[in-house]
């Protein structure tokens, strides 16, 4: 699997966000950026700490201080507004999915992961919370969305980590493991009242450590 195809799938899977509502009520886009952000930072935190379901429009409105007879001015729902704040956490572009990172041949396996966790657990924190508390309140169409995603990542992870390992042949194992190095970008931020007194740094680490060492014994069996 060439790099160019990688990269591209990549991209593509990632260009595709959640459908967000089209409201042109307002006219000032500057002002609908702001009040846009007012809701949408008040529902991470509401969603965060009360859940989706127990989150009321009407607590969205007191904690952004938007009122609440506007507030459909800048946006439908309350799916709109998860929709909204999953595209700005969740598919953020800034990130590096390991795929790409794994291009890197100047780094070993264990940097490769370390580096992917780091920017994942900084940096997407609150999205990746807020999308697995959240999927059962997904439209199915969201839900959609974000296992389309989450299948082309593991794919191409499955692609580089064939070609980083050199195996010859088609190997499911690859498969497995890239589900589970997926499903350990999320053990950070989901775990964190477990280890609350350990230093990320100590977690981080340990958990890149011990996902390279598991592929690669994998590998060698």
């Amino acid at each position: 699997m060439s790099s160019t195809k990688v990269t591209d799938r990549l991209r593509a899977a990632r260009s595709e966000l959640l459908k967000e509502a089209d409201i042109r009520v307002v006219q000032n886009q500057s002002l609908i950026d702001d009040r846009r952000k007012q809701i949408c930072d008040a529902a991470t935190e509401l969603f965060l700490e009360k859940g989706f379901a127990a989150t009321t429009i009407r607590d969205i409105c007191a904690r952004s201080n938007v009122n609440q007879a506007s507030i459909y001015d800048y946006i439908a729902n309350k799916n709109d507004i998860l929709r909204r704040v999953l595209n700005q956490l969740w598919f953020r572009e800034d990130v590096q999915m390991l795929p790409e990172i794994l291009l890197d041949d100047s780094l070993t396996l264990r940097e490769a992961i370390e580096r992917f966790l780091r920017q994942s657990w900084q940096v997407k924190r609150k999205g990746t919370l807020l999308a697995y508390r959240c999927i059962p309140h997904l439209l199915p169409e969201d839900r959609k969305a974000l296992r389309i995603r989450e299948a082309a990542l593991m794919k191409d992870l499955s692609d580089q980590l064939h070609r980083r390992l050199g195996l010859q042949d088609e190997d499911p194992r690859l498969d497995v493991l890239s589900n589970l190095v997926v499903f350990l970008q999320a053990f950070g931020p989901m775990r964190d009242w477990l280890h609350s007194d350990i230093p990320d740094e100590t977690v981080l680490r340990t958990v890149s450590a011990a996902a390279a060492a598991m592929i690669e014994a994998v590998a060698d069996s």
